[in-house]
């Protein structure tokens, strides 16, 4: 596979790819694209390409709280999976975290998206609380590095 580029969004375009991914991921926290521009005031969003195709995208909050805990979200579309594109960009994003002086990295799955819970398993993270958020059904995993 040619060599993976991440992009910082940024324009109408670059922010609908990143919407496009994010909502392919994760439907049941699907957003519109009032919702990611004002996501893009809080958090870095990056998005993913291989040439000229997108094949992911990313989202780092910055550290919070005395712990200082930064969570790295790491989105690679179905098609593009096991190929070496979510391990790039989410050492991308966990290099970001540190640099912005996280002490602790943390991340959120759904609970039925097993590639993604033995994708951060496989880099070290181990589950901290399962969850659903108020009003809704879907189940939630938090993670934190170790």
């Amino acid at each position: 596979m040619a060599e993976l580029l991440v992009e910082p969004v940024v324009g109408e375009s670059m922010l609908e790819e990143w919407r496009y991914v994010h909502n392919v991921i994760v439907p049941p926290a699907a957003m519109d694209l009032d919702e990611v521009r004002e996501r893009s005031g809080r958090y870095r969003l990056r998005n993913a390409y291989v040439g000229d195709v997108l094949v992911g995208c990313s989202t780092v909050r910055p550290p919070q709280g005395e712990d200082a805990v930064a969570t790295v979200i790491a989105r690679v579309l179905p098609e593009y999976r096991r190929r070496g594109c979510g391990s790039e960009l989410y050492e991308e994003g966990l290099a970001c975290a540190r640099g912005l002086g996280a002490r602790a990295v943390e991340t959120c799955v759904l609970a039925v998206n097993e590639e993604g819970l033995r994708f951060a398993r496989a880099r070290g993270f181990v589950e901290v609380d399962r969850y659903v958020l108020d009003g809704e059904t879907d189940l939630w995993v938090d993670l934190r590095l170790e």
